[in-house]
């Protein structure tokens, strides 16, 4: 599932290139998880004045309203001058003057949804509870020391959960919590200050880490260029269960956690 680095790297890759482009047409193929919330021919004629990034949430400014564009567990994007026609898994084309942008999404989590403003409509409910951004000055230490000690949550679950700090996704939070010594078990409120702000730092760290290796490619990630990312190749614990830590040895280890796999190591993350 593209996590934060994904999002940002594709957002990178196209953002510059379509800014500033006019709509020219717009195609829809198979609904997605929420219907588009305009007529098509209510976007044609538009400018595309910037791309922002709100957690996983690409934005498309407009001239009127935004379009907010979520890749779901599968989604990628593409942007080029010249595309063949949409295949059965290409779910939305933004044809401009500048490229088409095109979504696509063999499984079909994904969303692309306009709103007239961001306090507004869908993205009013979509971003209205968002956390922190955790690469932006406004990731705060102590508020997230102050968070963590209001939930009683497993700290990898806090993680997850984008009500304190958003993006951090699965891969992102085993690797943080190996780099800052905690185990993803531990409750996020008994956590002490200088441990939470060890966590901050790393996770920090990581996330512009990842997004500097272009994201992890585990199956078929790509950003707007068709480029993989490289991050993956750099992980000291995400899908290692079993194999030697790389820095004391000691096998690394899986568990469940709410349905999804947490890798640590029990020395290194020993409390």
């Amino acid at each position: 599932m593209p996590e934060l680095p994904e999002v940002e790297v594709t957002r990178l890759s196209f953002s510059n290139r379509i800014a500033g482009a006019s709509v020219l047409s717009v195609r829809l193929g198979k609904p997605l998880r929420w219907p588009l919330g305009c007529a098509p021919d209510d976007l044609v004629g538009q400018r595309v004045l910037a791309v922002r990034r709100r957690g996983k949430y690409l934005l498309l400014d407009l001239e009127r309203g935004l379009l907010l564009i979520h890749l779901g567990m599968s989604g990628s994007l593409s942007f080029a001058a010249q595309m063949t026609p949409g295949g059965v898994h290409d779910h939305f084309d933004l044809v401009t003057t500048q490229g088409r942008l095109r979504l696509h999404d063999p499984r079909r989590f994904g969303a692309v949804v306009f709103a007239p403003g961001e306090d507004a409509g869908m993205a009013c409910k979509l971003l209205g509870r968002l956390g922190m951004e955790p690469l932006s000055a406004d990731f705060d230490p102590l508020a997230f020391a102050r968070g963590l000690k209001a939930r009683r949550s497993a700290i990898k679950q806090v993680l997850l959960a984008g009500e304190l700090v958003v993006g951090v996704g699965n891969i992102y939070a085993c690797e943080a919590l190996f780099h800052a010594g905690i185990r993803p078990t531990v409750r996020a409120q008994s956590l002490s200050r200088r441990r939470a702000d060890r966590l901050h730092l790393a996770v920090r760290e990581v996330l512009g880490r990842a997004v500097a290796r272009g994201g992890s490619t585990l199956r078929d990630f790509s950003n707007a260029n068709g480029d993989a990312g490289h991050f993956q190749l750099e992980a000291m614990v995400y899908g290692r269960a079993g194999l030697a830590c790389k820095v004391c040895a000691t096998p690394i280890k899986s568990i469940r956690q709410a349905q999804r796999s947490s890798f640590y190591c029990r020395l290194c993350q020993g409390v």
